[in-house]
């Protein structure tokens, strides 16, 4: 079975490549630093059932989908309860009692799992005094990515960028006789020479070595997933370089170079490991026994998938009931003299927010809608060539939005651009705790001490650039016309629902994060503006929605908005719930509101954040302190504990306490008569909320594949690329532990979304079975989707591609 050179292989190159690709196709992209954006790590696993993508991570490297048994038994009898239990054995057919449940939560763990062939090794005995295989091979790979990566000139030949990764290894790899040193083996080096010069020749290679029995290939793709899987950081960064590409349908090869890279490791250990007979049988003892191992994790997990739906329904539950005795009617607010309308992003954070301004007044009406505002737009910085998108990542921006300026003043913006993310990009390399102290001396020793007694307000080394003129919106080099404005924003304005009554004030208000040293600071800003602020967006479509010349073509489209009505740009920090308000003097009676549930909303959040003060003025103080420390790791609990998504008018929650768990969408089906809008709900926030949903979800039930552990500890890689935990290991990416527990228990427990609307079942149903994306997401339970009947006050599931009704108020009130 040993064959030792590329001229004797006998399978096909292109069917082993097309093999390897379906390895890569399982991983999820991973977006840069500045950029970052919640994704749903399993995104391109959507097409199986969840519990069987659980079963197969966790045979092949030991990958949790679900949490410890110990935590699901914590939570007994005070979240979990009886009757929740009962009915999620019952909807999982499990045949089990409620004490035979319980005594499965007090056996033992077991982890059995797939073994790569440097897994054999370290379970050598004659290797435990030596450092690791596993580690030193994730070491030196994710090292050289990071140089990679981080010095493109020097690093990636002829402009070629991740096309060149393979070779530029090799290159590296052969020369380096310090692997062989360290980890104590003659001879290393020999193999590391005889290594193909073609990626896909390593893979055909390692194939025929090992894989040859294996006609249909299922295991050697798996295999391929186990090998990306050690190296999971920097293969969802490739991930996103091959996403990008696929925008303008350009071919990147750069995952699979990375598995050939992590293959080549195998191969060179297997070859110099030859006369370890134990070892060649027990790997092609696991080839032939995988199926079954997975097999048995399934049947393993069964009981703990009851625990985990059990934990669902103890959350949808006493929310089904709270929206089933919402009776207000929907034309409520039509009753109403609208004196301000707010529309805000459908984040989580917005809901407690929302709340508290609609306490200072009947007459004041908020709405929920995607923060980007529908704009399919890349914010240019006038005078320079940096550009960002300002939309969901799974969107292409079509649109470029940049503020007019004169010639001078752009001159001055990109100097000032040029310099501020210089500094930003010095500070945040690994070397700079001490490495600028070094080099700049006492002036950086003074700014340390000043940062830290005297600290400054939070900035955004590129936000803060701002010239005074207009926004200019243009399409391929050609800017928009007013009717093509008017066309634009005709779109947005019906998605909103806001088409026939406007306040004389209507806030477009976005969302931004504040805080000071945090690598991951675009993380806590409006993920559908791309993981920046959505100030942008809200200038442009106030000065869009405020031009009188788009207001009159508006007219002949059918959408007459009142003379008198202005649209205000307005920005919620999430941090300090703070909203400013841009381009407005004076101090209306609606500003004072603002600052009114500002202070609300605080009071709110105070003590989950570690503020104790009876005082308004103390909590704002502290609150904007937070945003100051370069010490503080928990500026914001971020979108923890989200677990719904609430499609319907406002008027039906507007009573409701939904505890800042909720993502709220507008929308009025009765003005929907094409369901067209609809349509756009479940194809675009319903997958960007699970985005985010199970992005915390992974970040929870296994950190250390999915999360980027303890924030104390990270380090800048390659400019924007992520963070290493220390200074090397795997890329991390995902949430650090510091977003998710408080240091005594978990801030966000892992649940399922479960997305409520309120629209016919028949016109789901339809959307669901022309979108395959959608279709996967629920029949393969990765979200929950539930139906909202008002009229008849009955929640039905979508569930096997059937609606069932679920219970009516009263019987969930018994049952809880």
């Amino acid at each position: 079975m040993m064959i030792t050179t590329v001229h004797t292989l006998n399978n096909s190159v292109a069917q082993i490549r097309d093999a390897a690709l379906l390895a890569c196709e399982r991983i999820a992209p991973a977006w840069p630093l500045d950029q970052s954006i919640a994704v749903n790590p399993w995104w391109k696993m959507r097409g199986q059932p969840m519990d069987q993508v659980a079963a197969n991570l966790q045979a092949l490297g030991g990958v949790h989908l679900l949490m410890p048994k110990a935590y699901y038994l914590g939570q007994w009898q005070t979240t979990i309860k009886p009757a929740h239990l009962r009915k999620a054995a019952d909807e999982l057919g499990v045949n089990s009692t409620e004490q035979a449940l319980i005594d499965f939560l007090k056996g033992k763990e077991t982890d059995r799992h797939w073994l790569n062939v440097c897994d054999f090794l370290d379970a050598e005995p004659e290797h435990a005094h030596k450092m690791p295989w596993r580690d030193e091979i994730v070491q030196q790979i994710s090292q050289f990515t990071a140089l990679y990566f981080h010095y493109p000139a020097q690093m990636q030949r002829n402009g070629a960028g991740e096309h060149d990764l393979y070779a530029a290894w090799l290159e590296v790899v052969r020369q380096d006789r310090g692997i062989e040193v360290l980890m104590g083996e003659a001879g290393l080096s020999e193999h590391f020479r005889a290594l193909p010069d073609q990626p896909e020749q390593v893979l055909a290679l390692m194939h025929q070595t090992l894989f040859a029995d294996d006609k249909q290939h299922s295991v050697f793709v798996d295999y391929c997933y186990a090998l990306l899987l050690d190296v999971h950081g920097w293969a969802s960064w490739l991930a996103y370089g091959a996403w990008q590409d696929a925008f303008a349908n350009k071919n990147n090869t750069g995952l699979l170079q990375l598995l050939a890279i992590r293959m080549a490791w195998d191969w060179v250990l297997w070859q110099q490991n030859l006369a370890s007979n134990h070892i060649q049988r027990g790997f092609e003892r696991q080839i032939v026994q995988f199926a079954t191992l997975e097999k048995d994790w399934h049947a393993q997990q069964q009981l703990l998938w009851v625990w985990q739906r059990a934990l669902e329904y103890s959350y949808q539950q006493p929310l089904q009931t709270q929206l089933l005795n919402a009776t207000a009617p929907v034309q409520t607010d039509l009753k109403l003299d609208l004196q301000l309308q707010a529309i805000f992003c459908i984040d989580v954070r917005s809901e407690p927010m929302r709340r508290a301004l609609e306490a200072q007044s009947e007459n004041i009406q908020t709405m929920g809608f995607a923060g980007f505002f529908g704009l399919p737009i890349e914010y240019s910085v006038a005078g320079s060539q940096y550009q960002r998108p300002q939309l969901p990542g799974l969107l292409k921006a079509s649109i470029r939005a940049e503020q007019a300026g004169s010639s001078a003043a752009q001159n001055v913006v990109a100097a000032q651009l040029n310099g501020r993310v210089a500094t930003k990009q010095a500070e945040d390399a690994a070397s700079a705790t001490f490495g600028l102290v070094e080099a700049k001396g006492l002036y950086r020793a003074v700014s340390l001490v000043k940062n830290t007694f005297f600290p400054s307000k939070a900035a955004h080394s590129i936000n803060q650039i701002d010239l005074d003129g207009p926004w200019q919106l243009s399409r391929d080099g050609q800017l928009l016309s007013d009717i093509e404005l008017a066309g634009l924003a005709a779109g947005i304005l019906r998605a909103m629902g806001l088409t026939m009554r406007f306040a004389p004030v209507v806030l477009l208000v976005g969302h931004g994060s504040s805080s000071t040293n945090n690598p991951h600071a675009a993380g806590l800003d409006c993920g559908a503006c791309g993981g920046q602020t959505g100030e942008v967006n809200v200038k442009v479509l106030a000065q869009v929605l405020n031009t009188p010349a788009v207001r009159a073509e508006l007219n002949l489209l059918g959408i007459e908005i009142p003379a008198q009505t202005q649209f205000v740009a307005a920005l919620h920090n999430t941090t300090t719930d703070q909203i400013t308000c841009f381009g407005v003097t004076g101090q209306a009676a609606w500003q004072q509101q603002l600052s009114a549930a500002t202070q609300y909303a605080q009071k709110e959040r105070a003590l989950s954040v570690g503020i104790v003060a009876q005082d308004p003025v103390e909590w704002a103080h502290l609150f904007e302190r937070k945003t100051r420390d370069w010490a503080q790791v928990r500026p914001e609990w971020g979108l923890a504990n989200n677990a719904s998504f609430i499609v319907a008018p406002r008027a039906l929650t507007r009573s409701l306490n939904l505890a800042g768990r909720s993502f709220l969408h507008d929308y009025h089906w009765q003005h929907d008569s094409e369901f067209g809008v609809l349509e756009l709900i479940m194809t675009a926030p319903m997958v960007v909320t699970n985005w985010i949903n199970l992005q915390y979800y992974a970040s929870v039930t296994d950190n250390l594949k999915y999360g980027s552990g303890n924030k104390l500890l990270h380090n800048v890689v390659g400019g924007n690329c992520g963070v290493f935990e220390g200074n090397g290991g795997d890329l991390r990416i995902g949430l650090a532990m510091q977003s998710i527990h408080d240091g005594q228990d978990w801030r966000h427990h892992p649940l399922r979304l479960s997305v409520y609307i309120a629209a016919p079942r028949e016109a789901m149903s339809a959307i669901i079975a022309k979108h395959q994306a959608v279709a996967d997401l629920i029949n393969n339970q990765w979200l929950y989707l539930f139906q909202w009947d008002v009229e008849q006050q009955q929640i039905w599931q979508y569930r096997a591609g059937q609606w069932q009704a679920l219970e009516s108020a009263k019987e969930l009130l018994c049952a809880a």
